[in-house]
């Protein structure tokens, strides 16, 4: 268990869904505060709809907060020229 704060991206399941339709309580995670831009929510409830870019500081098991992350995208690597002598 931890604390950590989830970023809500454009293509989260989490756009457009109530705190509570969310399910994350039944993932063992609760929002303990919600920022939107210059707001803050302490203890937000669980019908607040969530947005794109919004920020919540949650308390739950990191497992399954990490599972809300999505995997980054690998960059390619610029090819390497060898050196001339």
């Amino acid at each position: 268990y931890g604390v950590t704060e989830l970023q809500i991206g454009e293509r989260s399941e989490l756009v457009g869904q109530t705190i509570a339709e969310s399910d994350l309580r039944e993932r063992d995670i609760v929002v303990l505060t919600l920022h939107r831009g210059h707001t803050v929510v302490p203890n937000p409830r669980g019908g607040r709809v969530m947005e794109v870019g919004d920020r919540l500081l949650c308390f739950g098991k990191l497992e399954a907060m990490r599972d809300l992350v999505p995997a980054r995208r690998r960059r390619k690597r610029p090819a390497v020229k060898p050196l001339e002598e």
